[in-house]
């Protein structure tokens, strides 16, 4: 489909993304293309999305469902939940929408909604069969990133990114937060994630912080208010304990600052590329890296990508030890993050960011 051209014939059109804040922050390219080709721009996101949604340059307006299919504690289905919904996508007034989905799940119990409110085209990415649901039903690339294969539904649904736009993550300027962390360089450890099979155990984290303090770097752990005993543990008397001190915006003004971050496959990963920070990813197979490591800045993954957890999208480890994650070594954690910062001896050299390790 070519782009739209005329200011008076853009659409309003809808991005929907009911995931998580890694989730929306990986849609953002692709809410910038649409954003350039509309007349007005809303995110249709989850409680959990809605933070970063807010954060997405492009998205004129947040709305929020929380869906009964999405989630890890999916609400049940009520009549109330959804003719709220309805009722706020029919005053809406959209003329299209786009329903971006990860290569696992599927869009039509949203498009069935989309529908019934009255938008009249929607496009997704699809594998089932979707009958009248769907106007444009695409067929991502294998192995697509999902950032990447947000941007293709986007293009293949007439919107180009503007020009001068690389397509990278991105997120409105954060807030300073020299107040928090201090003047001094620093490394960030974020040792939380939803899901706990995609993050160090506590002890394992403890232990890379002090190795990271020990080789001359200062550390920042971050993590939210309910993860505060766990950054606690893990910060110990080696590093600068922020559990609990920042919402998103905060977040990303301190990885925005950091040399570097070290994360699991986690929101704060995305949220740190988004800001230009490069990202030790230490990442679990449970979900493939080739989808959704970080994007767009320089990157080392470490981890084993052949544990016998590869693939399953396990919550839980299912394997004793957690050796994918638990078995990195210090050494290699300490090479990675060099390998990022230069010499940690050297803490004022700025690294050049945007592209892969």
């Amino acid at each position: 489909m070519t782009p739209f051209r005329s200011r008076s014939r853009r659409p309003r059109t809808l991005v929907v993304r009911l995931d998580s804040a890694g989730d929306v922050l990986l849609a953002g390219p692709a809410v910038r293309a649409v954003a350039a080709g509309s007349s007005c721009t809303a995110l249709l996101c989850g409680p959990q999305g809605a933070a970063a949604g807010r954060m997405l340059p492009g998205a004129d307006d947040v709305l929020i469902y929380d869906a009964p299919w999405v989630g890890l504690e999916p609400p049940p289905v009520t009549r109330t939940a959804t003719r709220r919904l309805m009722d706020t996508l029919m005053a809406g007034r959209f003329d299209r929408a786009l329903v971006l989905v990860s290569y696992h799940q599927s869009p039509l119990p949203i498009a069935l909604l989309l529908r019934l409110a009255g938008i009249g085209w929607i496009a997704a990415d699809c594998e089932d069969y979707p009958g009248a649901l769907l106007d444009l039903r695409h067929r991502r690339p294998p192995h697509r990133h999902e950032a990447l294969a947000a941007l293709d539904l986007a293009r293949a649904a007439g919107y180009a990114l503007p020009p001068g736009d690389d397509g990278g993550l991105r997120v409105t300027p954060p807030p300073s937060t020299t107040h928090l962390t201090g003047p001094e360089p620093y490394v960030v450890v974020h040792p939380g994630a939803a899901v706990p099979a995609r993050a160090w155990t506590p002890g394992r984290a403890a232990r890379a912080v002090a190795a990271l303090s020990a080789e001359g770097y200062r550390v920042v752990v971050t993590g939210s208010r309910a993860e505060r005993e766990l950054t606690a543990r893990v910060a110990g008397r080696y590093a600068l304990d922020l559990g609990g001190a920042t919402d998103l915006p905060h977040l990303a003004g301190v990885l925005a600052g950091a040399r570097a971050v070290v994360a699991g496959n986690t929101g704060p990963a995305h949220l740190a590329a988004a800001v230009g920070t490069p990202v030790v990813s230490l990442f679990a197979p449970v979900v493939p890296a080739e989808r959704w490591a970080p994007y767009g800045v320089p990157h080392v993954l470490l981890g084993d990508r052949h544990a016998a957890c590869a693939d399953t999208r396990a919550r839980r480890c299912p394997v004793p030890g957690h050796p994918c994650l638990d078995g990195i070594g210090d050494a290699e954690v300490l090479a990675a993050v060099a390998a990022l910062t230069d010499d940690p001896a050297d803490q004022g050299e700025q690294t050049e960011r945007g592209a892969a390790v």
